[in-house]
């Protein structure tokens, strides 16, 4: 009885917040279905879940939107004030669910699924593994508190359109990226270099991810168009499932996004970019490696330097997930180590050198 205990006390212990009944059942079936994790309640609406918190202390909680009696942002948004604690949202593929599912993220959700890719017959198929693996992420994960908002310097313009026309800033993130990006493309000056983006998402989130970007910031932020121009004072984002890559036409840079398979497991994958900034751009990259799990796109920054790409790594004090920056670190394949609010002003350090007939 005491080893069942034990064994018991090790495994990640999740909470399921949901208004259906049958997503209440399969969610658990799935997360029970593991070795290293159990639910330990189920709530119909927040109001019930706030008193199972205090009863079950659990370490993960998969929350939904649209619920009767407080709504899931409302909840969240709560949660984070009195009780941070990591939170997976479980959305619906919908231009709301898309434009909530953004928020919550802001709030400090670590992570989100798609309630429709929960294949209600199978449980256990690909999404379901998703859903398990991100609760995983989620356990392990620093829990962001939304700091209040606060207006950052300005960082100043380049004043060198040689510079900025030539250089190439190329980002890769994945869990916590949305918020990473976010404060690091809000320090871009309007004539920094163009911008291109994988950022691990599932199509119909992206879209929504780059017009909340736009709204923000002194650049443009859009997604991806095949065969674009790649211009300075934009930001490209791969369109989710969908990779984004790097192509020369004559003297011009321009965005390719390809419908192909799934590399690292993930489409977009941060490795497609790469290797091709690599291929196309070379020492003209600026190459940078935010939050994330996993190692998707260390090999390809490697490929990135010797290349003569500079590039830069979010540290792990500031990242949710220091899973992508420490393998590119491992790899050989960073020049630089830094926080989050460091890497905008970083960049632009370099490209201000560079202006100046220094070498990168």
């Amino acid at each position: 009885m005491l080893a069942e205990k034990a064994l018991s006390s090790k495994k990640i212990k999740v909470l399921v917040i949901d208004d259906s009944a049958l997503v209440r059942s399969l969610l658990t079936a799935i997360i029970n279905r593991q070795h290293d994790m159990v639910v330990v309640g189920v709530a119909a609406d927040p109001l019930l879940a706030r008193a199972l918190i205090r009863e079950l202390n659990p370490d993960v909680l998969t929350l939904d939107i649209e619920m009767p009696r407080m709504d899931g942002l409302e909840f969240l948004e709560k949660l984070m004030a009195l009780r941070p604690m990591p939170v997976v949202m479980v959305s619906t593929l919908t231009e709301r669910g898309a434009d909530t599912t953004m928020r919550a993220l802001e709030l400090g959700a670590i992570d989100y699924v798609t309630k429709p890719k929960i294949d209600i017959q199978h449980g256990v198929n690909e999404a379901g593994q998703e859903l398990v693996e991100k609760i995983r992420v989620a356990a392990a994960a620093k829990t962001r508190v939304p700091a209040p908002v606060t207006l950052r310097p300005l960082l100043a313009p380049l004043g060198n359109r040689r510079a900025s026309t030539e250089k190439l800033i190329i980002v890769g993130a994945s869990t916590g990226g949305t918020e990473a990006l976010k404060d690091m493309l809000m320090q871009l000056p309007p004539d920094s270099p163009g911008v291109l983006i994988a950022q691990h998402m599932p199509a119909g989130f992206t879209l929504n991810f780059a017009n909340r970007l736009d709204k923000i910031c002194r650049i443009r932020v859009t997604e991806a168009i095949d065969g674009e121009r790649v211009l300075p004072g934009h930001a490209y984002i791969a369109p989710g499932g969908k990779h984004l890559a790097l192509d020369k036409s004559g003297a011009n840079y321009i965005a390719r996004v390809l419908d192909t398979e799934a590399v690292n497991r993930h489409k977009p994958s941060v490795e497609v970019l790469f290797k091709s900034a690599a291929r196309h751009a070379g020492a003209n990259v600026l190459g940078v490696m935010l939050t994330g799990m996993g190692k998707d796109g260390a090999a390809a920054m490697l490929e990135m330097k010797i290349a003569g790409a500079y590039n830069i790594a979010q540290d792990e004090a500031s990242c949710v997930v220091f899973g992508m920056p420490k393998e590119a670190i491992l790899a050989g394949a960073v020049d630089a180590v830094l926080p989050l609010d460091q890497i905008a002003g970083h960049i632009l350090a370099r490209l201000c050198l560079l202006g100046r007939g220094n070498r990168v």
